[in-house]
Formats: C-alpha cells, sequence, structure tokens
C-alpha cells in the first residue's frame, strides 16, 4: 500500500490529469453531483438489505465466509459486466452504477461478516475508504491507507451522523475512482470486444476490492507490528 508509483504509473497519471484539465468544471461538477447521489444511495440501501454482523465465529471461519461472498460477487460482477458489454453503447453506460452497486453490496457483505455494524455511520465510513484503497494509486492510496491504519483518530476528525458525507472530497473521490476504470470501461464499449473485456474487468476489479476489504479488516482485528 505504501509503494511509490511505478513510472509507467506516474506516466499514466499524469495523462489522466491533462485529460481531467481540459474537461469542464461544469461536467466534472455534473459527474461529481451524479456519483455522489449513487453512492448515497447504495449506502442507505444496502444497510437495509444487510445481515446483522456476526459475532460468534472466530476469525478463520469468518473470512471463510467472505471468500465465499467474493466468489458470489465476482461471479454476479462477471455476469454484469458480460451482458452490458454485449448491448452496446447504451448497456454499456449502464454498466457503471450496476457495478457500483455490487461493489457496495459486496462491503456491506464483508463488514457484517468481519462483525461490524453497518448501522453504524463510522462502518459505513470505513467502507467507503476500502473502496477508494481499492480504485486508487500514488499519494491517494497512500493517505487512505494511513488513515485507516489510524482509524481510531481518524473518525474523531469527522462530524456527527447527519453530516458525515459532507464532508468527503466527492470530486476527489470520483475522480479517483473514474481514473483507475476510465480505460478497461472504454474498451468494453467497443463493438466486439465489450462481452469480453466487460466479464474479464468487472472479475478484476472485483477481485481487488476483496482482497482490499480482506486486508482492511484483518488490519482492525489483528493487533499491528510495531
Amino acid at each position: 500500500m505504501q509503494k511509490s508509483p511505478t513510472v509507467l504509473q506516474w506516466a499514466a497519471k499524469s495523462i489522466q490529469d491533462k485529460i481531467n484539465e481540459k474537461i469542464p468544471q461544469k461536467v466534472h461538477d455534473v459527474i461529481t453531483e451524479s456519483i455522489k447521489h449513487l453512492v448515497q444511495t447504495v449506502l442507505v440501501g444496502s444497510e437495509w438489505t444487510t445481515k446483522s454482523a456476526t459475532t460468534a465465529v472466530s476469525l478463520e471461519e469468518k473470512e471463510k465466509q467472505v471468500l465465499e461472498k467474493i466468489k458470489m460477487y465476482k461471479y454476479t460482477a462477471t455476469v454484469e459486466g458480460a451482458g452490458t458489454g454485449m448491448g452496446g453503447l447504451l448497456l454499456g453506460l449502464a454498466d457503471f452504477p450496476m457495478l457500483l452497486s455490487i461493489k457496495m453490496k459486496f462491503l456491506f457483505d464483508a463488514a457484517s461478516l468481519y462483525g461490524f455494524d453497518v448501522k453504524d455511520y463510522r462502518e459505513r465510513l470505513y467502507i467507503l475508504h476500502i473502496f477508494q484503497l481499492a480504485f486508487s494509486s500514488g499519494e491517494v492510496r497512500i493517505e487512505t491507507f494511513h488513515k485507516m491504519k489510524n482509524w481510531h483518530e481518524t473518525i474523531r476528525a469527522y462530524p456527527s451522523h447527519a453530516d458525515y458525507l459532507k464532508q468527503l472530497d466527492w470530486q476527489k473521490f470520483q475522480q479517483t475512482y473514474r481514473d483507475h476504470i476510465d480505460l478497461a470501461k472504454m474498451l468494453q464499449l467497443v463493438p466486439g470486444l465489450g462481452a469480453v473485456v466487460g466479464a474479464a474487468a468487472n472479475y478484476q476489479f472485483l477481485d481487488e476490492l476483496g482482497r482490499a476489504a480482506m486486508n482492511a479488516y484483518r488490519m482492525r482485528l489483528l493487533p499491528l507490528p510495531r
């Protein structure tokens, strides 16, 4: 998590930054608001469709259940990516909110299986940090990792339940996420390649998210080496 970006990653980020600079601020604002409302809707919806936190099993047993969830969500995301990739531009665009919903729902299920109460806004905030950790690079990834590593200190800086989402930098959130997935999602719109690229990309995204989630909760549950 703390490794410096490679030369290739720096180059890719530089190109993405230049592209983002060319995009009018009004467009950034529209995308930011869209993702903000989508994420908030998913956060609220997932809270009520997630089972109560698991408390009576060992960490080993919890992780067996989490691995089963990862397997299930990988399959769901793969099928969704293949289906939307096969359907051309319109269905390809529909993949974005559908995949985001799948990722968020997985994170809620994982939190619950590890024994954390997702009705607690602080746990939903932690979920957003896992999401950002999995789908960011460079300075953003390192910054997010340190916030999670010192979670008890981080959470003190956030306000009450009613206002916690207002403190997030939503433009930064959506830009780092889009920078991570843009290339694969653009290829998904190419006729003849869409289904294959969509299936492979979505499988890989859920694999990355699954590994990030497991290690993030291990960091909460296991003593860190000094």
